[in-house]
């Protein structure tokens, strides 16, 4: 018998989005401050937050008797 699983490694969307911001920050090519540099962290960091809220609140909801 042959297992087969999937690891997946690496940088995601948002990390490589900050990464070329944070590049073209350090270069001067982009004079934004560091918070939108950042963004996309902060973003991916609320998007998590807020599913995971949601998850609880219907898990919640479903477990009230």
């Amino acid at each position: 018998m042959s297992s087969n699983t999937t690891t997946s490694t690496g940088v995601g969307f948002s990390g490589l989005l900050t990464l070329l911001f944070t590049g073209l920050k350090l270069t001067g090519h982009i004079t934004w401050s560091w918070w939108w540099v950042l963004s996309p962290l902060w973003i991916s960091a609320l998007l998590a937050l807020v599913f995971i809220v949601g998850a609880l609140a219907v898990i919640a909801v479903i477990t009230r008797d």
